[in-house]
């Protein structure tokens, strides 16, 4: 086994990256609102954290302008992408897109709890309020309560997820 590490415990960032690129993750779209304007983006650091009461949550890079959005509003929605959604996943992991078109070609409907969006064709999708946040780092851990939830029905069943650094397919049932 290769390991790398300094005597202090910290590690190279492009270490840490490759070790952890080996770990399969899903994909979602995290929407929110800000001024009544939609602000979106991928996130592969998205777990469920609780069942009672039901808990996820969802880590936030501090340096996109997703977390001033997401921590001023304190309500979000999640969707989990579909195999066939990666043009999806590709769009929303790009900085710098327009918020106005960002969402142009794309179906969606507002939660019917908290108006955030939530993508037609996606596996399932969460709305949550913001519960708690901490900090993590660059990023803030955002942990969200559920409330309200819906399964999909996709075109593809499989589901989109990520390992190795490349979006891989995993097949549905």
């Amino acid at each position: 086994m290769v390991s790398s590490s300094e005597p202090s415990g910290s590690v190279a960032p492009a270490d840490f990256r490759a070790a952890l690129g080996r770990f399969a993750s899903g994909i979602t779209i995290m929407s929110t609102l800000q001024d009544g304007v939609a602000h979106a983006m991928t996130a592969n650091a998205f777990t469920s954290l609780s069942l009672d009461p039901p808990l996820v949550l969802v880590c936030v890079d501090k340096g996109v302008r997703m977390h001033a959005a997401v921590l001023d509003c304190g309500y979000w929605a999640m969707s989990v992408l579909a195999g066939d959604q990666q043009p999806i996943a590709d769009r929303f992991a790009r900085s710098g897109r327009d918020l106005y078109s960002q969402f142009d070609g794309i179906t969606t409907s507002a939660g019917p709890k908290t108006g955030c969006a939530v993508l037609e064709g996606a596996l399932s999708w969460l709305e949550c309020r913001t519960w708690a946040t901490y900090d993590g780092g660059d990023h803030t851990i955002v942990v969200g309560e559920v409330l309200s939830l819906g399964l999909g029905e996709p075109a593809d069943p499989g589901a989109l997820i990520y390992h190795a650094s490349h979006y891989r397919k995993l097949p549905g049932a």
